[in-house]
């Protein structure tokens, strides 16, 4: 799992329960961020099998985590 200097959070997965930890974890992350702002939702965006991103988005109203499939 990687952290960007902006709020996505990229994730490649070797298996199952490793992109499940990650992604626990990465909306995790994510969840603080908007409390601490107040204002976005979370996007998880599949982009691959493996790659995920996580990340804070002013589509997704405040206290919802949204999926999305880009592949």
């Amino acid at each position: 799992m990687r952290t960007a200097p902006d709020p996505t959070i990229a994730i490649t997965a070797i298996d199952r329960s490793s992109m499940d930890r990650q992604l626990n974890e990465a909306v995790a992350i994510a969840r603080t961020r908007a409390m601490g702002e107040g204002r976005q939702g979370i996007l998880v965006t599949r982009h691959a099998y493996d790659s995920f991103t996580v990340s804070l988005s002013d589509a997704v109203p405040f206290g919802l985590t949204l999926e999305h499939q880009d592949w």
